[in-house]
């Protein structure tokens, strides 16, 4: 299985004609080519582990290839966390869905918990499907809760853990207002701590017309930073405005405009 490094960091490369002057075209051709292969691999039922964190570190190649540069921090906090935790991060673009993979299962097994539509989506709806993901709806908050508490804490007590993005859609605005608790409750329930996770992530933005297929912009820098293990102390709000902090404090450190107070 592909591991990266704990710490890890771009590193500069030339660039070439169609590289530099189609990034976007260059990138979504290469991504075609990645998810038509796993969507054949897991229609096969072949699309264990290690092929999943192929496709996302081929996936964060592409990015790279085009002039995207990538840095990511704190791996060692999970890295060493001996059980199962819950990550909590804000929920950018479509890109952290793609990499993630690639820089925590390598260290710790884990999913996502995944709006419905995403297991329904044309051609990497057999992708998802194989990584077992957590469905929910996002048209009824209760059920969506009793959902994740239910099957999230089956799949941490045999020792994977969840990633949990409590905004309630990909937006590179950060507002703490709806920033939901469902990540600090399952944690409880499951007995288990959280990760907080900062991204910045709005190379990769949101499309117009297919909001997955937004355009590219390699001169933004992709960002991620992994907080160290928190344990739930009574209802978990000192935890979840923890969390909340440390998605700022990055953000605003890495000079991101889009923060709402």
């Amino acid at each position: 299985m592909i591991t990266l490094k704990d710490n890890y960091k771009t590193e500069k490369k030339t660039l070439g004609f169609f590289s530099k002057h189609f990034p976007t075209l260059k990138f979504y051709l290469g991504l075609l080519k990645v998810v038509f292969s796993s969507s054949s691999i897991a229609k096969k039922g072949k699309y264990n582990d290690d092929e999943w964190v192929k496709s996302s570190y081929d996936t964060l190649q592409l990015l790279e290839s085009i002039g995207c540069e990538i840095e990511v921090t704190g791996v060692e906090n999970f890295a060493n966390e001996p059980d199962p935790v819950v990550f909590i991060g804000n929920h950018m673009s479509t890109l952290e869905t793609f990499i993630l993979p690639c820089l925590i299962h390598p260290k710790k097994p884990v999913t996502f918990v995944v709006k419905k539509s995403l297991v329904e989506y044309p051609v990497f709806r057999h992708i998802m499907v194989a990584r077992d993901p957590i469905v929910v709806s996002r048209d009824n908050p209760r059920e969506d809760l009793k959902t994740v508490l239910n099957d999230g804490t089956e799949k941490l007590s045999k020792g994977v853990s969840v990633i949990v993005f409590p905004q309630t859609t990909r937006t590179p605005v950060f507002d703490s207002k709806q920033f939901n608790t469902i990540g600090i409750k399952l944690a409880k329930k499951a007995g288990v701590k959280v990760v907080p996770v900062a991204l910045k992530t709005d190379a990769w933005t949101n499309g117009k017309l297919i909001k997955d297929f937004g355009k590219i912009y390699p001169e933004r820098k992709v960002r991620f930073a992994f907080g160290k293990p928190m344990s739930i102390t009574g209802r978990g709000d000192e935890e979840h405005e923890a969390v909340i902090s440390f998605i700022k404090e990055h953000l605003k450190s890495w000079e991101h405009p889009y923060i709402v107070s």
